[in-house]
């Protein structure tokens, strides 16, 4: 870390410890929910509009030569020639990779940003009325899982794991529908699998039934296959 991001966070602890007079409080608190109002209001009202898509998750560092970029990339075209909309976090990597593919074939391809210190910057390939940009990490997160009728997990890192993680929680609690959750990548995700099965199963932290919140798979047309199976399971149709 360099020294003036040393600087900074250390500011930032301390402002969090600091004592703040009740008027202090009342103003940035007032202004930090009527911001969060924003986010959600500016969310919802373009969101509401899109039809039935799926989410792509995966790490803002995948360069284009990488063949996970490619399969992201070919995942999101086959999901909008079978009537899909593809949303992503809006930024460059795996992100970028769906929503090229989506872009190419003409289908809605919808970006939710995070503001960042690094990585994250908005790719090139969002439909103009569909680049959300946001603050706040859960109100970014709510908007996935609201308007997404199923989620790819690429590889990726701690901010996949947590949407990954987030989804398959809100799945098992029944906060939302059994969407499908697909993992791609049975190399990259061997080892965290078989923590979840040798560990969490085994201390008793999840039921085995859980493992069926997700499928691994490793080419886009396993991939895709699952989100149709999902659909035709419930008669539905994705391109109403």
């Amino acid at each position: 870390m360099l020294e003036n991001d040393r600087q900074h966070e250390e500011e930032k602890i301390k402002k969090a410890f600091g004592d703040k007079t009740w008027a202090q409080i009342k103003s940035e608190e007032s202004w930090r929910i009527f911001k969060i109002m924003s986010e959600f209001v500016e969310g919802i009202d373009k969101l509401s509009k899109i039809g039935p898509c799926v989410s792509i998750f995966g790490s803002a560092r995948t360069k284009p030569d990488n063949p996970y970029y490619q399969v992201a990339e070919e995942i999101a075209a086959k999901l909008v020639r079978h009537g899909y909309g593809v949303i992503t976090g809006g930024g460059p990597g795996i992100m970028e990779a769906g929503n090229k593919g989506a872009k190419t074939e003409g289908g809605r391809s919808v970006g939710l940003n995070i503001e960042l210190p690094f990585e994250q910057f908005a790719n090139p390939y969002i439909d103009h009325d569909k680049n959300i940009n946001f603050d706040f990490f859960f109100v970014r997160k709510v908007m996935f899982v609201k308007y997404s009728q199923g989620f790819i997990i690429m590889p990726g890192g701690f901010g996949t794991l947590d949407e990954m993680f987030e989804s398959l929680t809100l799945i098992q609690t029944h906060k939302i529908g059994r969407f499908p959750v697909v993992l791609v990548g049975t190399e990259y995700w061997k080892g965290l699998i078989d923590w979840v099965k040798n560990t969490m199963i085994t201390q008793g932290n999840i039921n085995e039934e859980d493992l069926d919140l997700f499928s691994l798979v490793d080419t886009p047309t396993e991939a895709v296959r699952v989100i149709d199976e999902f659909y035709a399971k419930y008669l539905l149709k994705p391109n109403f």
